[in-house]
């Protein structure tokens, strides 16, 4: 199962010049890496990126994850996967632009 994290592009170029990163501010202040499922990713795109367009959807295959990935309750009792350590370059599976549209941002296809 891919799982989704949505990065500023100044966050996803410090994460791949480091190759790895504990995440943007959001992150850094609850202590764990937020990420959505599919079904829960354009939520989360307007919800807190409304209008940024210059972002980066990266996928994140969850398995490999192993215990550091917890499902925890969140927006609307719905379950979303949490990561409990830093994120490595290793880890993405794929990164693609986000841009934003007139009517919300346009992911990639496959991804919704």
């Amino acid at each position: 199962m891919l799982i989704y994290k949505i990065l500023r592009r100044p966050e996803w170029d410090a994460f791949r010049a480091a190759g790895e990163t504990a995440g943007a501010p959001i992150d850094l202040a609850d202590g764990y890496i937020h990420f959505s499922t599919a079904a829960q990713v354009t939520e989360t795109a307007a919800k807190w990126f409304a209008h940024e367009s210059d972002l980066v959807l990266v996928a994140v295959r969850a398995e490999p994850l192993g215990p550091a990935l917890k499902w925890e309750e969140s927006r609307g009792g719905a379950l979303f996967p949490h990561l409990y350590r830093s994120l490595r370059l290793s880890d993405v599976v794929w990164d693609k632009s986000l841009p934003l549209g007139v009517t919300g941002h346009i992911f990639p296809e496959g991804v919704i």
